[in-house]
């Protein structure tokens, strides 16, 4: 990427443009909604995380413009020696950046940030349907160690 990122916590702001780029790909337009009016489940989300000092939404931007976002959660566990864990979720580029080194760069900033709280690991996850995704995060240095399971409540 050519030009210099800046990173920053989400604002309300941001909001629509968050929800736009986590609709923006196969898999997220199964899952999202993005429409206009947003649904107020995206603002009372939103305002849970902004409230939450172990949660951080950041978004990357190019000129003043939101082209990315990512979760990052800071979690304690009693575990290894009670140390804290960084989880890195939701994380999406703008499709006008694709393939431009962005995605290297919001990884390596929520690492930065893990370092910057005491975390002793990194980890997320991602769908093994993104095969694309799974490379990017093993050419980072993430190893897929664990074998993850989830159960839907409705």
């Amino acid at each position: 990427m050519d030009q210099a990122v800046e990173f920053r916590q989400a604002t309300r702001q941001d909001l629509d443009r968050i929800v736009e780029m986590l609709a923006d790909d196969v898999l997220g337009s199964q899952r999202e909604r993005y429409e206009q009016p947003l649904p107020d489940f995206y603002v009372q989300a939103f305002n849970a995380i902004a409230a939450d000092p172990n949660n951080e939404l950041v978004v990357a931007c190019l000129d003043g413009d939101v082209v990315g976002v990512q979760q990052i959660t800071f979690l304690p566990y009693i575990v290894r020696q009670g140390g804290w864990r960084a989880t890195i979720e939701g994380v999406r580029t703008a499709s006008s950046v694709r393939g431009r080194g962005l995605g290297s760069q919001m990884i390596l900033y929520a690492v930065e940030r893990a370092k910057e709280r005491g975390c002793h690991l990194v980890q997320l996850t991602s769908d093994k349907q993104r095969e694309d995704a799974l490379r990017f995060y093993g050419q980072l240095g993430f190893e897929a160690t664990h074998e993850g399971f989830k159960l839907k409540l409705t």
